[in-house]
């Protein structure tokens, strides 16, 4: 399951795995589309084996597992770890050296 988790987390620059019921999920979707980034969501709700992929996610040190951000296959972190990057402004910089490799729109 591992395997698979690192797998999706490399798919895009820019990764989310959410629920579609969580009202924090869409949060940090909002954040991110409303700051340029075009993320791909992975909804474990809505996918087989979602308890296993959030074991996974667990494991890789996301508590808890949704929402949880992963940028250049590097696990960011939830919502309070995005809303302190883009606070400070901490964020974009991230992505700046190549805008278009991060998913920008």
């Amino acid at each position: 399951m591992e395997d698979l988790v690192s797998r999706m987390t490399s798919e895009k620059p820019v990764v989310i795995f959410s629920k579609s019921s969580c009202c924090m999920s869409h949060i940090v979707k909002v954040l991110l589309y409303d700051s340029g980034l075009n993320p791909m969501v992975h909804e474990l709700d809505e996918m087989p084996r979602d308890r296993e992929l959030e074991q996974a996610l667990m494991r890789r040190g996301c508590s808890p597992a949704v929402p949880a951000v992963f940028i250049g296959g590097q696990l960011v972190g939830g919502t309070n770890e995005l809303m302190s990057l883009l606070l400070s402004r901490s964020l974009i910089p991230i992505c700046s050296n190549a805008p278009e490799q991060c998913g920008f729109k």
